[in-house]
């Protein structure tokens, strides 16, 4: 077998993914850690310390670690790659006819059009200081005293969803408390939350004119009641997309790393041996 480890340093998680790149690559094993107030760089390496423990492997086993996100946090690394080259590599892998990709991540948003091969044409993204971000809507749930596990589930028992004034996280923040105070229904402010975000990733679905079908990846495409807004908005706006979370959405920047990862590692065997 010939082992590559992607490590993703995001915001608030560390996803880390081992995978077998012999013959068909496939996922060996995929961890999500919550840094909380933990030190980075000290819970990446117990974390790939344990990995190996699992599998039975020495650092050595591994022909290529690759980071990805923060990476200059990953002390024993032999690439980097940026966010958005592995997380098209990611779906690409499980989705080999994708053609849009959408990184719903902790402080930002981005859609990438994909080429042949998981090469991003062209992408635009949304400003950090929006609030169309994970990080806001995780602030909020707090906020509203659920689990960011509930926000999926309420948003679809929403029948008359809030209207957030969507300019910044500031702003919608208020506009939360406000709502609370007025009694407004914690499903109807959830889906609020949902539609100011998803409009700003509709918005850029629309300005890149992207194709189908299109793959969502990141923390945020695990909530299916932000996945089922974007799909009414694209629905309304006629523009005909076939939107679905991409398997191991969560871990896919760390899955793309991975694979990079042993793409370039070939890639320098050939120019080795010649």
């Amino acid at each position: 077998m010939e082992y590559t480890l992607g490590i993703d340093v995001g915001s608030s998680f560390i996803k880390t993914a081992l995978i077998d790149y012999s013959d068909n690559p496939k996922v060996v094993e995929i961890t999500n850690e919550k840094i909380r107030k933990r030190n980075p760089t000290a819970l990446i390496n117990q974390t790939v310390d344990e990995i190996l423990q699992r599998h039975n492997l020495n650092y050595e086993d591994i022909v290529y670690v690759a980071s990805t996100g923060e990476g200059e946090l990953v002390e024993r690394k032999r690439g980097h790659f940026y966010s958005m080259t592995t997380h098209a590599k990611g779906a690409y892998h499980f989705h080999p006819d994708t053609r849009t990709v959408v990184d719903m991540g902790s402080l930002f948003c981005r859609v990438m059009s994909l080429e042949s091969g998981a090469r991003v044409k062209n992408y635009a993204m949304t400003g950090q200081c929006a609030s169309g971000s994970g990080q806001f809507l995780e602030n909020i749930t707090r906020y509203l005293g659920v689990t960011i596990d509930e926000v999926g589930p309420l948003s679809l028992k929403s029948n008359d969803p809030a209207k957030l004034s969507g300019i910044c996280a500031v702003l919608a923040e208020t506009d939360v408390i406000n709502m609370v105070s007025q009694g407004i229904a914690t499903s109807d402010i959830i889906k609020g939350i949902h539609q100011s975000i998803a409009r700003r990733i509709v918005s850029l679905l629309s300005k890149l004119k992207v194709e189908s079908p299109v793959a969502l990846t990141g923390g945020m495409a695990q909530d299916i009641g932000l996945v089922e807004v974007i799909k009414e908005m694209t629905d309304e706006r006629n523009l005909d997309l076939n939107i679905f979370p991409s398997t191991d959405c969560y871990a896919t920047g760390a899955i793309g790393a991975a694979l990079w990862g042993g793409f370039r590692h070939h890639k320098l065997l050939e120019v080795s041996e010649q």
